[in-house]
């Protein structure tokens, strides 16, 4: 992606490796900083995931693949390696795709470092392959919401629920996005808003509460997300508050789109029953900023994501086409013939 970084345009990558170094930006810093956090062996990796120095399902599985292939390179116990990054966040598929694909090249003797290269690339396409099958969603003058991040800062680059965005600002048409704010880490505010000022496409930052509102005005005509586990029937977990968005679109008569790669898809299980949901921290609740908004001896629940049931979701914008649930079984064969390079 794009970025102004102190007055200058460089090319960025949410996540790279340089030699033995992993280079991540740093989104807990953003939109105040532009910083770049390097970690030098699994365990940074690690930390980096845990504390959402990265996050968002491609780019932390992107990262994970990285870490395999640092530890390689290192002479770690790869099998220790993985169990360690497998630790670090329970919800996203992606980081236990990248580490299986990397641990099967391991056990056949391949250079993993080559193989990570190759896998932040393949992302990268699948990426721009979203955006291409999601444009003819996106029409001239299309007003659309979406929640958290799911851009470029979300993946390798260019981004998922964001990508059919970008495709249509470069083909040359005029599109409005409502960006929910996304508590109580704020992604939508601060990563997805910051995002699409970089690229000069018009947008509002909304209240998560305001998106009923405005879908009931008439104000939204389509809603697209990313996602961070898609079960073999088509259920989606996605970051906190997808589920009511889905409920109120259905509601409003607005489809509903999930945009994903085929690494974010689980076909090992039957449903969204099945997804494990992360509790964070409960400071993430009672403080914004570091201050204190709400009394310490409350208790608080901090589920970081929710599932939104196959029957909200209208299609999913994939790297193969925009698919109904009952043709998923298309990138299950993806997945297998990605596994077997």
């Amino acid at each position: 992606m794009r970025v102004a970084v102190g007055g200058n345009l460089m090319d960025a990558r949410t996540v790279s490796m340089e030699e033995e170094v992993i280079k991540l930006i740093d989104q807990r810093l953003l939109p105040g900083e532009f910083v770049i956090f390097e970690a030098r062996d699994y365990r940074e990796a690690g930390f980096a995931i845990t504390e959402m120095v990265v996050r968002g399902a491609p780019a932390i599985g992107a990262t994970a693949a990285y870490a395999m292939a640092q530890a390689q390179m290192q002479g770690k116990d790869l099998e220790e390696v993985a169990r360690h990054l497998r630790s670090t966040r329970p919800t996203g598929h992606d980081l236990f795709y990248a580490i299986e694909l990397m641990l099967q090249a391991f056990r056949e003797g391949k250079d993993l470092a080559k193989l990570a290269e190759e896998y932040a690339e393949d992302s990268v396409r699948r990426c721009r392959a979203i955006g291409r099958h999601g444009l003819e969603l996106v029409q001239d003058g299309s007003r659309v919401l979406t929640h958290c991040n799911a851009g470029a800062l979300a993946t390798v680059d260019y981004g998922t629920a964001l990508a059919p965005i970008r495709a249509a600002k470069e083909s040359g048409r005029e599109v409005f996005v409502f960006v929910d704010e996304t508590r109580p880490r704020l992604q939508g505010a601060r990563l997805t808003a910051w995002e699409l000022a970089q690229e000069g496409i018009e947008h509002a930052i909304i209240a998560d509460n305001a998106a009923g509102l405005l879908m009931a005005r008439g104000e939204v005509d389509l809603v697209i997300v990313g996602a961070d586990r898609v079960a073999s029937n088509g259920d989606v977990a996605n970051k906190i508050g997808t589920y009511e968005k889905a409920v109120l679109a259905k509601e409003n008569g607005i489809p509903f789109y999930v945009a994903a790669p085929v690494s974010t898809f689980d076909f090992s299980i039957l449903s969204g029953a099945e997804i494990p949901i992360e509790e964070r921290n409960e400071q993430e609740i009672r403080q914004v900023g570091g201050e204190l908004i709400a009394p310490e001896k409350s208790r608080v629940r901090n589920p970081a994501f929710d599932v939104t049931p196959v029957r909200y979701i209208a299609g999913f914008i994939t790297e193969v086409g925009i698919l109904k649930s009952d043709e998923l079984s298309v990138l299950k064969e993806e997945a297998e013939r990605s596994k077997g390079k």
